[in-house]
C-alpha cells in the first residue's frame, strides 16, 4: 500500500511522545512492504531539537505552512491508497478539510490523544479537530480503547472506531546489564494534569527516602518546583539515550495524564517503553490497566508516597527482577510494533476491500 500520514512530528521527540509512537510503528510497517510518506509541520520548535532528521523507513516531507502543504503535496494525498491524519497537526481543522477534499483513498483519523480529543470537542475547542469532521473520517483509530471509543460513535457519529495502542520499538528498547545509578526514575514532560501525582508518588517518596537515588528526564517543569537534593533533573533525553536511562532504574514510574487516567484504557509509551527493556514499573491506578499488564506479577500499582517508598526499600532484587521480565515478555506476546502494525494493516485493507465500510 501507498500510505501517506500527517503528524504532529517524526523527527524530534522534544517535548512530545508522538514522534516515538510513529517511528516504532512505521518501522515495522515498511518492513512489511508499504510505502510510507510521513508529512511534518516544519516548525522552529523542533527544528532546532531534531533527533532523526532523515528517518530510514518512511519518506519525510516538511512543509512551511498550509499553502506550501496544498502546493507540494496535493497530487501525492490524492494518490495514496490511504490517508492517516493524526491528532494534534498544526492548523488540523484545516488540513482535514484539504486531506478530505482531495484524498481518492480512505481517510483515517489516528488519535494519540483521545481523551484530550473529547474533552476538547466537547467545548468546542478547534485546536485540531472539529466536531462537524470527526464523521467525515472513514475509520477512527485511538491510543485510547474502552467506553470511549462508544462515546465517540453515539456522540460525535464517527462512522468506525478502532483503538490502535501505542508500542515500543524493539530495536531500541530492550534489556542491558548496566549499574543501577536509581532507585527510581521518571521519564515525561510536564504537564498540569499529571503535577499531583507526580508529587504524591515521585517527589514526597523521595523527600521520605533520603537514602535512595531518584531521576526525573523531561523538558517544561516549572521553575518553582522544590526538587530533593537526592533527585538528579536531566532537562531533555534523547530517544537514543532512553534505553540505558530505563535499564539504569532499579524501579520505572509510570504516570498517567488526568485525561488518560479518567477514560481508562489508555496506556502510555512510556509504559511500554520501560516494559520493553524489562523494566520493574510501578504506576499510578487508572480503569483498564490490568487488561495491559497483570498488577503484582508483571506491574505494581501505588497510590500513597509511602507505598512507592515501601516497595523501593524493601523489595528483594530477585523479586523485582522477575516483575520486570514477566512484563517485557507480556510485551512480546501482545503489545509489538509487528503486531500494531498487523492491526493498522488489517483495518486498512478491511477498508479498501469495502467490509468494514459495510458493516
Amino acid at each position: 500500500m501507498n500510505i501517506v500520514i500527517l503528524g504532529l512530528s517524526i523527527t524530534s521527540t522534544w517535548g512530545n511522545g508522538h514522534a516515538t509512537s510513529y517511528r516504532s510503528l512505521l518501522r515495522a510497517v515498511s518492513s512489511r512492504g508499504h510505502e510510507i510518506l510521513f508529512l511534518e509541520r516544519d516548525v522552529e520548535w523542533y527544528a532546532s531539537h531534531r533527533d532523526m532528521a532523515k528517518p530510514d523507513f518512511c519518506e519525510l516531507g516538511l512543509y512551511k505552512d498550509l499553502p506550501d502543504l496544498k502546493s507540494r503535496f496535493r497530487r501525492k494525498i490524492h494518490s495514496a491508497d490511504v490517508v492517516i491524519l493524526g491528532s494534534y497537526v498544526p492548523e488540523g481543522v484545516a488540513v482535514a478539510k484539504f486531506v478530505l477534499q482531495n484524498a481518492h483513498g480512505p481517510v483515517t483519523f489516528y488519535d494519540l490523544d483521545t481523551p484530550v480529543t473529547v474533552a476538547k470537542l466537547r467545548i468546542g475547542d478547534l485546536e485540531y479537530l472539529s466536531a462537524e469532521l470527526v464523521s467525515r473520517f472513514h475509520l477512527y483509530l485511538s491510543f485510547t480503547g474502552g467506553p470511549l471509543l462508544d462515546q465517540l460513535r453515539t456522540e460525535f457519529g464517527v462512522q468506525l472506531a478502532r483503538p490502535l495502542y501505542c508500542t515500543a520499538d524493539l530495536g531500541v528498547y530492550y534489556p542491558q546489564p548496566m549499574p543501577k545509578q536509581w532507585d527510581l526514575g521518571y521519564l515525561g514532560t510536564y504537564s498540569p494534569d499529571r503535577h499531583r501525582p507526580f508529587e504524591k508518588l515521585l517527589l514526597t517518596p523521595a523527600a521520605m527516602y533520603p537514602k535512595g537515588q531518584f531521576v526525573v528526564a523531561g523538558s517544561l517543569y516549572p521553575s518553582d518546583i522544590c526538587w530533593p537534593p537526592n533527585l538528579v533533573r536531566i532537562q531533555h533525553l534523547a530517544s537514543a539515550q532512553h534505553r540505558a536511562f530505563y535499564n539504569s532504574q532499579r524501579f520505572t514510574l509510570n504516570l498517567t495524564r488526568g485525561p488518560m487516567a479518567a477514560a481508562g484504557f489508555a496506556p502510555s509509551v512510556r509504559l511500554f517503553e520501560a516494559a520493553a527493556c524489562g523494566s520493574a514499573i510501578i504506576t499510578d491506578k487508572w480503569r483498564g490497566l490490568e487488561t495491559f499488564f497483570e498488577p503484582g506479577r508483571e506491574i505494581l500499582i501505588a497510590t500513597s508516597a509511602a507505598e512507592v517508598s515501601r516497595i523501593i526499600a524493601t523489595m528483594p532484587d530477585c523479586q523485582r527482577t522477575e516483575i520486570g521480565e514477566a512484563a517485557r515478555q507480556r510485551f512480546l506476546r501482545e503489545h509489538t510494533p509487528q503486531q500494531r502494525s498487523e492491526q493498522l494493516e488489517a483495518h486498512v485493507a478491511d477498508l479498501l476491500t469495502g467490509s468494514e465500510l459495510a458493516a
